[in-house]
Order: C-alpha cells, then sequence, then structure tokens
C-alpha cells in the first residue's frame, strides 16, 4: 500500500463554485515536496480548512475542518471513472489531497487507522458527498448523482498525530475496528440508503460528526413514531393514552 502522490490546490474562480466568493480549492495538483499535516479545527472557529500545509479549501460551510481534514482517493477508482467518462484523469483529478495504490479507501472501516510516512496518523471518518462545484469541476451532467449512487467515493480522515509525508510514502493499517461500518456504507446512509442510518451510529465518535448528527435525529424520530403508534394504539383498545 502507497501514497502514490500529494496533491495540493490554490484558490481559482470559476463560475461554478459554491464558495460564497467564487472560488474553489478543488484544482489540485502532485507535489514533489514534503508535506507537513495537521489537525485544522473547526470550520468557522478559525480553522484554516485543509489539514495540508499549502492547500485551499475555499467554502468553510461545506469542506475541510477536523472531520475532513484530509480527503484520500485511490488511483484504482480513477482508473475505473478513466474508463467511465473516456477521457485520462490525473492524481488529483477529484479534488482528492491523497492518491493512493492498493489501499481499499471505500472500504475503510470508519475509525481505522493509517500511518502514512514515519510519523502521521489518519481515522477514516465517512465518504465524500459530492457537490456542484466538483460536478463543474468535470463538465458531466448528472455527476452528483452518478458518483454517489456508485457509492466508491473515497475517504475523508482526521488527523490523529500530525506529521510530514510525501509521495512514494507507505501506508500502513495500525488499527481496524471491529464493527462493519465502512466509509461506503456511511455514505449510502446519509444519501439514498437512510434505512442504514440506524447501523452507522455502531462507528461511535469515530463518525464524521454530521453523518452522527444526521443518524442520531432520524432514530430519534423513528422511536417518536413508534411512541406515538403505541399510545394510539392504547387509546382505541380502551386502555387510556
Amino acid at each position: 500500500m502507497q501514497l502514490l502522490t500529494v496533491n495540493l490546490g490554490r484558490p481559482r474562480a470559476v463560475e461554478y463554485a459554491t464558495a460564497p466568493n467564487g472560488t474553489t480549492g478543488i484544482f489540485k495538483e502532485p507535489t514533489d515536496a514534503p508535506v507537513r499535516v495537521t489537525d485544522p479545527g473547526t470550520p468557522g472557529q478559525g480553522a484554516s480548512g485543509s489539514g495540508l500545509a499549502g492547500d485551499a479549501v475555499c467554502d468553510l460551510r461545506r469542506h475541510g475542518g477536523s472531520d475532513q481534514a484530509v480527503y484520500a482517493f485511490a488511483r484504482e477508482d480513477l482508473d475505473f471513472w478513466e474508463r467511465e467518462l473516456g477521457r485520462p484523469l490525473s492524481n488529483g483529478a477529484f479534488g482528492e489531497n491523497l492518491t493512493t495504490s492498493g489501499l481499499d479507501v471505500n472500504g475503510a472501516k470508519v475509525g481505522e487507522r493509517w500511518r502514512i510516512g514515519p510519523d502521521l496518523v489518519l481515522e477514516a471518518t465517512t465518504g465524500r458527498i459530492s457537490c456542484l462545484t466538483f460536478q463543474g469541476r468535470l463538465g458531466e451532467q448528472g455527476w452528483v448523482r452518478r458518483f454517489t449512487r456508485h457509492a466508491a467515493t473515497g475517504a475523508y480522515l482526521r488527523v490523529i498525530a500530525p506529521g510530514e509525508i510525501r509521495a512514494g510514502d507507505p501506508i500502513e493499517i495500525v488499527h481496524r475496528p471491529d464493527h462493519r461500518v465502512t466509509c461506503a456504507m456511511a455514505l449510502r446512509a446519509v444519501t439514498f440508503e437512510r434505512d442504514l442510518l440506524p447501523e452507522i451510529l455502531a462507528a461511535g465518535e469515530a463518525l464524521h460528526s454530521e453523518a452522527r448528527r444526521v443518524a442520531q435525529e432520524y432514530v430519534a424520530a423513528v422511536e417518536e413514531r413508534e411512541r406515538n403508534r403505541k399510545g394510539a394504539e392504547r387509546v382505541v383498545n380502551g386502555a387510556g393514552p
């Protein structure tokens, strides 16, 4: 398992950017230089957005922060989309910070930890929810739905231990939880397969905070409906409320 490239982006103004200032950092290019990776903090509280030094996150309402400090995507999945779209896709083409080889990124369990290089440790939090900026970047109509339905959307990661990385570094899985919640499953749960929401709570605090909130609210709503149903049955049966 190897880190093929580390990809950084600078702000670029485009008409399809969803950031308030009309810029995006999705245009990422590989760098040969070592890159420092740290926890960027919470969006809206002085956070820099990206966990990678020299990388831009322009819309802090939707991107960046501790729960998605780093975005990883597999070269194998880029190869799949090259065939599907009929055109070459360079490393970083999907706006990923890390392009990997030999690692099941989509099948990474939430809470799974990777060591990259000598010091950096990252923890998987969820899969990527696509956006209109990504669709505009590729110029593919219906891309948001198509990419999400395929559910091989890469992994967002938080920084557990900071460190410096560069292209060619080995990747080692140093911890893998015993639950079955993968990044792909978490993504499916918050998009097209809402019945999975109760199951992804098994990942606990490692789950991306927004996905966890959505799942908890879903479970609370289901429980409330069940209480109301039972209450109505008692009334009908003459047992009182």
